[in-house]
């Protein structure tokens, strides 16, 4: 085959040419992110901050909407969000900090550090971090006994444990099960540990070091401060028609009473500093790689499988986009998401201050990729009789504590998850319902005697069944 050679000028057109293709690909890529969230918030789907970067170069970076709805104060890229569920990777980070000094090991048993919670034999830290611990819910007990006057910090879940010993929901490391009551209790261990609150040992170990300014752990109903820059969480008034703070409706009062445990919540922070967090997981910064790779390993369950979790976040190996760690967080009031692709670090964060604001992580990693858009579903809504809609009415029991409650009002089915606000929900058939506010379906099953027996939340490819108990 003849070899063509070009000459310099002629490399460098080239090599120019290929250079303003790249640029233009870029450009179409933040468009398109640009375009597609600008959509959304004309929708009143989104209201947040939205930081896309590539090797840590931010490529695009938006605030979208208010932080204070009274003010009309509009969020900017330093503003701060309540991380909800997000925190947990910063709590798992608290421990393996611990281990690394040799304080403790990811293999003792709780009771060593919490000997209120002995009873629970062979649950480990490692079982906690892993979500495979078995322990019941906290905030179900919570809420069936707990004095709601008060506001309850995490030295008030182990009493309540310890009072009420309530049983596991299955061996340890049968089975992977979320748990929040799982970080909480890592949270009380960082603090028996180390001496120290669990804000100051995560501000002096982790946010100091990568100088992430604008992150703390925040209880401000418990302890209330000035914080400007502050994004309130809002969540809508049905009977108001507007978006009000969680603390004013009766059905999301747990956000004043629950306010003062930490560990499986109330890290707060900004995209800028999460950007922080993320580069620095890539270094030595904090902890030799080897161990921070040890997050980014999936649990082993006793039958040999593996689950999607590490420590403190959820691992998919994705034949397109290569291995992926990503978390998210829901309290009301705030939707966060931070994912990060290892394999070709691209990172994408979303912090938004506004109940049913939707997280089009899967969109915008599609259009990084050069990736045809996913198309969404259409459901098509139809109408069901009072009486095939009564059918449906009860109460659904997904473990001890954790109920999905279905009920009917004015024509109209609603859902309501323990501990949260009711929903309705609309018919695409006689047995399958969807929810507008999230994008969340409800599938329900009928013996053979065409009774209902069971039904299964779907949500972010998940499918939890829960058993009709009354």
């Amino acid at each position: 085959m003849p070899c063509v050679y070009l000459g310099m000028k002629q490399t460098l057109t080239a090599l120019l040419v290929l250079i303003a293709q790249f640029s233009i690909a870029q450009d179409n890529r933040v468009q398109k992110i640009d375009s597609l969230l600008n959509a959304l918030y004309a929708n009143k789907r989104i209201n947040g901050n939205i930081l896309v970067a590539e090797k840590g170069k931010i490529i695009y970076s938006h605030s979208f909407g208010n932080a204070n709805e009274t003010t009309k104060e509009a969020l900017n890229e330093n503003s701060i969000f309540e991380l909800a569920s997000v925190s947990k990777q910063f709590t798992a980070m608290g421990i393996m900090l611990l281990k690394q000094k040799g304080k403790l090991a990811i293999d003792d048993e709780i009771g060593k550090y919490i000997p209120e919670l002995s009873f629970y034999k062979g649950v480990t830290i490692r079982h906690l971090l892993h979500h495979t611990g078995g322990l019941p819910d906290y905030m179900a007990l919570m809420d069936s006994v707990y004095d709601k006057s008060k506001i309850a910090t995490n030295k008030d879940i182990i009493a309540i444990f310890s009072k009420h010993r309530p049983k596991a929901l299955f061996e340890p490391n049968s089975k992977y099960e979320y748990s929040n009551t799982g970080y909480a209790l890592l949270a009380s261990v960082i603090e028996k540990v180390s001496g120290s609150t669990y804000a100051n040992f995560l501000s002096k170990n982790i946010f100091k070091p990568l100088r992430m300014d604008n992150s703390f752990v925040y209880t401000r109903r418990l302890q209330p401060k000035k914080i400007d820059n502050y994004a309130f969480g809002y969540v809508y008034s049905d009977s108001l028609k507007k978006y009000v703070l969680p603390d004013d409706l009766k059905e999301t009062q747990e956000v004043i009473w629950l306010d003062g445990i930490v560990g499986d919540g109330c890290v707060n922070s900004t995209v800028n500093d999460l950007l922080k967090w993320d580069r620095a997981l890539y270094t030595n910064q904090l902890l030799p790689q080897a161990s921070i790779n040890e997050a980014f390993e999936p649990a082993t369950l006793n039958n040999k499988t593996k689950t999607s979790y590490g420590f403190g976040w959820a691992i998919e190996n994705n034949a397109d986009f290569g291995k992926i760690v990503n978390h998210g967080g829901s309290w009301p009031g705030y939707a966060t998401f931070i994912e990060r692709e290892l394999t070709n670090d691209k990172t994408i964060i979303v912090l938004q201050n506004h109940e049913g604001s939707v997280l089009p992580v899967k969109t915008i990693r599609n259009i990084l990729y050069n990736k045809a858009l996913p198309v969404p579903k259409t459901r098509k809504e139809i109408t069901l009789t009072t009486e095939q809609l009564q059918k449906l009415v009860g109460v659904y029991e997904i473990q001890e504590g954790v109920e999905v409650t279905m009920t009917l009002d004015n024509g109209q089915l609603y859902t309501q998850l323990t501990g949260q606000k009711a929903y309705p929900v609309f018919a695409e058939s006689e047995l399958f319902f969807f929810l507008k506010v999230v994008d969340a379906q409800l599938q329900f099953e009928k013996d053979e005697h065409g009774q209902i027996t069971k039904l299964y939340l779907l949500q972010n490819g998940r499918k939890i069944e829960a058993n009709k108990i009354k």
